[in-house]
């Protein structure tokens, strides 16, 4: 427990002098409770002592803050800088201290050695049970008043230290000045350092248990971090709470239409009159969010924008959690750019990364000199794929850490919801190892019930805490109940990416054409489970690196063939139950591979083809919004009824789409050959006209115009497919077509 201001604690001798092995501990950087050598000190001796090291001092006078006189001047016991004397005086008061430095200035500064606990005892006592919501709001560097003294107060969490120091601009990076107060209670070391302001460069040297020194800590809540390679933390302004917003929510509710733009920010764009450079936070708002916008999507999805070392990681491989990357600009740049998006009708999500972290020295890794983040046993801490250490799930200062993370995205930055990457990582303990390679859980099983409690309550506590916010896991095995509530024996997520779906229909589409028909059932075979979870239908980044090459590139045939598979491939997609999702660059059928360290090839948009898949992919997304059958039971099986789903020799699928109360049904056939189906006759569900509103064959998006574009063609009464009437189409080849129903 620290030690109150009030009571002797001082190492002394008996007239109240410092012992020499005490203030030789302080010279060495080795002194683990400052605080009980530094400052005003009551000594046996009854008088007031004032100690202070200020190396590069010529002399220190101690000043009464409140009447601005001397009440003594220290004496300089150590060349080195270590300065004590007794006061005039009986009773504490506030001071500062006058200093002459050697070069002949003089300074008037804050002792901080004079100050209180930072951390108030129910801080303390939450942050040690790990049950504080908002754990952000006492760790890392804020800046404050204290006293009524501006500063910064640096909270750090390293439980098995020897001792902690704040290093940076401010101190000269010198590692003796500013050790921090231990508070054993919870394991936190903390310092309020008066005038340190925004903008100071900083970070934590941590001495391990067995004295040893660790490399420089960045903190672990840092809200900005500087530009790699350059790794210190940045004491920056936290963001105010953003009020809730119910058009938020209902922006965000199952039942609406969720469209989503995966980007990557550094490749989206960029500059290559400028060297090649990455747009800005408000350059992103002034092109992306228009573009966005004006294509048909509701929500941006933005991968990983926390601060990490590596360009390559994509952001997969995060160090600041807390700090949107510096290599787009400012904390308060992201902030507006959050604004402009939601001012558009735009929701962001963001890509979030708690299933693993590297091992950068500066990092988590290590980070007291145990392993504090981390499992220990690397069968448990250690992932193979990625070379980087895994969460330990089961600690509950390490689970508040992420819990708090996510949360502070959502009232800090009011960002519409949280991407999880790499679940199926978390969920089980023999993920990507071989027998031998992991520990089971209690029971012998190989889930990990850690990683299983922490998911549901993160999703337990946004759910409370920020009611508009919905959460996506991006889980590729059979896991049940992953987007059910966690009171049904869910994890508790609002949508589980459809990996499934996802596979098997690109797996289809990677067919030639005559071989479709012996392979029907991957296009039929996602709606055995379609409405088992809440699915997000996606085709992400993963879709198009590391040699998968483009969506353009997977479809069989010639230039125009290629075109016609993804036009008609995304049809189908738009009219599949379950909300969507599209990596930059697809919608206007990229022609290479992705690469993050070039932009898009937006030059492509200018080729009669590229521009016309960028019209459809257009035309989908604003159909799709203006649909209620198309999104509004997107969850349920009542929302969906397949007309034909057996006609393997044409490689044709056919099915309706059904939205609330007295909205009208949508009929949705794909052809997935080459050939037209002159006069077929397809089934629908009620009587009536119906209106051919996409069809992916048209000339307006590059097709052979094959069908009846915007004409409605009337049904008769012969039933065909198990449904009470039909219509009359011409069925184009290699095409979506979706018609809405008229009475």
């Amino acid at each position: 427990m620290s030690t109150p201001r009030d009571v002797v604690s001082t190492p002394a001798q008996p007239d109240g002098m410092l012992s020499n092995q005490e203030i030789e501990r302080i010279l060495a950087a080795r002194h683990d409770d400052p605080f009980a050598v530094l400052g005003m000190h009551a000594a046996p001796d009854r008088k007031l002592w004032v100690r202070a090291f200020l190396p590069g001092a010529l002399s220190v006078e101690v000043i009464s803050t409140s009447t601005g006189r001397s009440r003594g001047k220290l004496a300089m016991r150590r060349d080195e800088g270590f300065f004590e004397a007794p006061l005039r005086a009986v009773t504490r008061f506030a001071y500062r201290l006058r200093v002459t430095w050697t070069d002949g200035q003089v300074a008037l500064i804050e002792d901080p050695y004079r100050f209180p606990p930072i951390l108030g005892e129910q801080d303390v006592w939450l942050l040690a049970e790990g049950t504080h919501l908002r754990p952000y709001e006492k760790f890392g560097a804020r800046v404050c008043e204290m006293e009524g003294v501006s500063g910064t107060s640096f909270v750090v969490w390293a439980p098995n230290a020897s001792r902690v120091a704040v290093l940076g601009d401010f101190n000269f990076w010198d590692n003796r000045r500013h050790p921090m107060r231990r508070r054993a209670e919870c394991g936190v070391w903390e310092l309020f350092l008066p005038e340190v302001a925004l903008g100071a460069r900083y970070k934590f040297e941590v001495r391990a248990a067995n004295g040893s020194i660790l490399p420089l800590k960045a903190d672990p809540y840092a809200l900005q971090a500087e530009l790699r390679p350059a790794t210190a933390s940045i004491v920056s302004r936290m963001p105010e709470p953003v009020p809730p917003s119910a058009e938020r929510q209902r922006a965000n509710g199952f039942d609406q239409p969720i469209s989503i733009y995966e980007v990557h920010l550094g490749s989206w764009r960029r500059k290559p009159e400028e060297g090649d450079r990455w747009l800005n936070w408000d350059e992103l708002a002034d092109s992306l969010v228009p573009y966005a916008q004006d294509m048909g999507f509701t929500h941006l999805e933005l991968l990983p924008i926390s601060e990490h070392p590596f360009d390559g990681s994509w952001g997969y491989q995060t160090i600041g959690l807390f700090a949107p990357t510096s290599r787009f600009g400012e904390p308060s740049g992201f902030h507006r750019f959050v604004e402009r998006c939601h001012a558009a009708g735009l929701g962001v999500l963001l890509d979030w990364v708690p299933a693993h972290f590297p091992t950068d020295a500066y990092g988590l890794a290590n980070f007291d000199g145990t392993h504090l983040y981390e499992y220990a046993d690397p069968r448990e801490g250690y992932h193979q794929d990625w070379n980087t250490l895994i969460y330990n799930f089961g600690r509950t200062e390490v689970r508040n850490f992420l819990v708090g993370n996510a949360l502070y995205w959502l009232e800090r930055y009011n960002v519409d919801g949280l991407r999880v990457d790499a679940v199926a990582s978390m969920l089980y303990r023999d993920y990507s190892r071989k027998a031998g390679e992991w520990v089971p859980n209690a029971f012998g099983g190989r889930e990990n019930l850690e990683a299983v409690a922490f998911l549901k309550r993160m999703n337990e506590v946004l759910g409370a805490e920020r009611p508009q916010a919905v959460t996506a896991a991006e889980e590729s095995t059979s896991y049940p109940a992953v987007s059910r509530p966690t009171f049904a024996g869910g994890l508790g997520f609002h949508f589980k990416w459809n990996m499934g779906w996802m596979n098997d229909t690109l797996r289809y589409m990677e067919r030639d054409p005559i071989h479709r028909k012996f392979h029907h059932g991957e296009l039929s075979f996602g709606l055995m489970y379609a409405f088992s979870e809440n699915f997000v239908l996606p085709i992400s980044h993963d879709e198009v690196v590391h040699g998968k090459g483009s969506m353009l590139g997977k479809m069989p045939g010639d230039r125009w063939q290629k075109f016609a598979n993804l036009r008609a491939y995304y049809g189908f997609m738009f009219g599949h139950p379950g909300k969507k999702l599209l990596f930059m660059g697809c919608e206007f059928a990229q022609e290479r591979e992705w690469n993050h360290e070039h932009s898009l090839d937006w030059h492509l948009t200018a080729d009669p083809m590229h521009a016309g898949m960028q019209r459809l992919v257009r035309d989908l997304n604003h159909f799709y919004q203006a649909t209620p059958a198309l999104h509004q039971r997107d969850f349920e099986a009542g929302g969906f009824e397949w007309i034909e789903h057996s006609d393997a020799e044409r490689s044709v699928v056919s099915f309706v789409r059904y939205g609330q109360g007295d909205a009208p049904p949508v009929v949705v056939v794909s052809n997935f050959t080459p050939t037209v189906h002159r006069r077929f006759r397809l089934g629908v569900p009620r009587a009536g006209r119906y209106v051919e509103r996409i069809n992916t064959d048209s000339e307006y998006y590059g097709g052979s115009n094959v069908g009846t574009p915007f004409s409605a063609a009337t049904t008769e009464d012969i039933p065909v497919s198990g449904k009470p009437c039909s219509i009359l189409i011409d069925l184009p080849p290699l095409a979506t077509v979706i018609f809405a129903w008229q009475a």
